[in-house]
């Protein structure tokens, strides 16, 4: 199985950013139009996209439909999300053109709830965020853009996602979300363990060719690349190539 590549544009006030550990006060700008990246990407051969509305993400609601909107003409397949609270969210992406909507606080939170939208939408439409961090002993899932904790934990969730059906999982390291330090390849070990059939989408701290292809090695459906890409230490031919080719 090839892994997928899939490169990274976080929204901030209309902007290209990236954050640390999630830390909206530790944010670097990049100064680039949203669109015009994404047609690079396309250019350099991807084929899916993952945006994310951060002032969404943390407020809830969208803030940055426009650039999302924009991005979505450069012709790639659009995994989107930040601030998806209900249906009409997710039905007002869809319609923008996205693919496959990203649901992250509200998985977290009411997990009955998007079983439930994973029977109406279907599972290729729907993305499940459960970025998480170790603490007190076990994964736990924060949400509203990292900055509140819910108490859930991943040990719990994966599964019963799985049970409801999901396909595509997105699973951050939030310690090393923007660190560089390399990707955690023993949680999405663990998390494979947890739910078998779920195509698990590795975020957070890959840096290199080199960790690309330990995401590959490791049997990883996709990794999400973000910063490295947009500082120029990876290069996306690099990603693929390690990844195992450019898969549609």
């Amino acid at each position: 199985m090839t892994t997928q590549v899939i490169p990274a544009i976080d929204l901030r006030q209309g902007r290209v950013v990236r954050l640390r550990q999630g830390d909206y006060a530790q944010q670097t700008n990049f100064d680039v139009d949203p669109a015009v990246l994404a047609g690079q990407y396309r250019e350099a051969g991807a084929a899916w996209l993952h945006v994310v509305d951060l002032d969404g993400a943390r407020d809830g609601g969208f803030a940055n439909l426009a650039c999302i909107e924009a991005i979505a003409k450069a012709g790639l397949r659009l995994q989107a999300g930040g601030g998806v609270r209900d249906s009409a969210g997710i039905e007002r992406l869809l319609g923008l053109g996205v693919s496959r909507v990203v649901v992250g606080s509200i998985a977290v939170r009411e997990p009955d709830t998007v079983s439930g939208w994973l029977a109406r939408f279907g599972p290729e439409r729907l993305t499940i965020a459960l970025d998480t961090r170790w603490r007190d002993g076990a994964w736990q899932l924060p949400h509203a853009g990292w900055t509140e904790q819910a108490g859930a934990t991943l040990e719990v969730l994966a599964p019963v996602y799985a049970k409801a059906g999901a396909v595509h999982l997105l699973c951050t390291d939030i310690d090393r979300d923007g660190m560089m330090a390399g990707p955690n390849l023993a949680l999405y070990q663990r998390l494979a363990a947890l739910a078998p059939g779920l195509q698990v989408q590795a975020s957070g701290g890959v840096r290199s060719a080199a960790d690309v292809a330990a995401v590959a090695a490791a049997g990883i459906a996709g990794v999400i690349l973000g910063r490295a890409l947009l500082q120029g230490s990876l290069a996306l031919a690099d990603a693929f190539a390690a990844a195992g080719g450019v898969e549609a």
